[in-house]
């Protein structure tokens, strides 16, 4: 199985709750293809850089997960059917891309656990 890294934009009329049910979706669709998510976070409500669909804003979400290389094509067709996704990106890891994205975590872990001390 090989890791893969998955970015998409969600239209920004859904609320915080559709947000949250499109990603679990998502995640059970990864899951279902016979993959397994190691790691989702949200980035919230950020302006694009160029309206997409006559829209200034959307709701980001990055999703890592380990899958059959066969599973992407048919988790991008289901991306490209819902219409709640307005633009995704899937990436495929190499041992660098884990290495630092591991170290992006640990780092945000870090940041999170002194913010909330304070």
């Amino acid at each position: 199985m090989n890791s893969y890294e998955t970015v998409f934009i969600l239209t920004p009329v859904l609320s915080e709750e559709q947000a949250k049910e499109a990603v679990q979706k998502f995640e059970s669709e990864v899951g279902s293809l016979g993959g397994k998510v190691k790691h989702s976070e949200s980035w919230g409500l950020r302006k694009l850089a160029y309206p997409i669909q006559k829209k200034s804003t959307g709701f980001y979400f990055l999703t890592e997960f380990e899958a059959p290389g066969s599973a992407i094509n048919e988790l991008e067709v289901i991306f490209k059917r819902d219409e709640r996704v307005m633009r995704f990106l899937t990436v495929r890891m190499d041992k660098d891309h884990l290495a630092y994205a591991d170290k992006r975590r640990a780092k945000m872990g870090a940041k999170k656990t002194v913010e909330a001390e304070a």
